[in-house]
């Protein structure tokens, strides 16, 4: 009987513990995805994703939450639209073929009550590998003009291309790729 009613009060715990999460949609209007790469070791050149959509659970009471990203790959951005369309190709991010880049946490993980890094899953030309987001910056406001409570963060990354199977032009272009990612959600009403 003990064992029972052991069950019944965990569950009803993590039932409790999931109703406390707060649901944000991503701003695809706050939210680019940017990246440096090498080039040649002679300069880095830097890209983002202009269309980003996802949606972020959070419960900061719990410390625990989710974030499910999603970057059309075809947004893709050196503000040089012949490198765009070269970068669109298979040879780089095959976008006809792999029309999104998806970013699945696994955890959240805090220092006493500061959001400082999500574990996850990054997919990207149909591999997916581990990749952890260093949050260096995290708040939430009550927006003065929607009236709602948002949420922002800046993050940070580092992966090899050549994992996920964008071999391009390597080794001449160093394998190695930093993330920065500005990020804005706005709580669900």
């Amino acid at each position: 009987m003990k064992s029972k009613l052991l069950i019944a009060g965990l569950i009803a715990a993590a039932a409790t513990g999931s109703a406390l999460a707060d649901t944000y949609n991503i701003d695809p209007t706050h939210t680019y995805p940017s990246f440096e790469a090498d080039h040649m070791g002679l300069s880095v050149w830097r890209g983002k994703f202009g269309k980003t959509t996802g949606t972020v659970q959070l419960d900061r009471a719990a410390k625990t939450g989710s974030l499910d990203i999603v970057i059309d790959a075809a947004s893709v951005d050196f503000g040089l639209e012949s490198m765009n369309a070269h970068a669109r190709k298979p040879e780089m991010f095959n976008v006809e073929k792999f029309p999104k880049v998806t970013y699945q946490s696994k955890s959240f993980k805090f220092e006493g009550d500061k959001l400082v890094a999500v574990n996850g899953e990054l997919t990207m030309l149909g591999v997916t590998k581990p990749v952890t987001l260093t949050v260096n910056k995290f708040k939430c406001i009550m927006h003065p003009r929607l009236k709602r409570e948002v949420c922002g963060a800046d993050a940070s990354a580092e992966f090899k291309r050549t994992d996920f199977g964008l071999n391009y032009a390597t080794p001449a272009f160093a394998p190695e790729v930093k993330l920065a990612i500005q990020v804005e959600a706005i709580k669900a009403e």
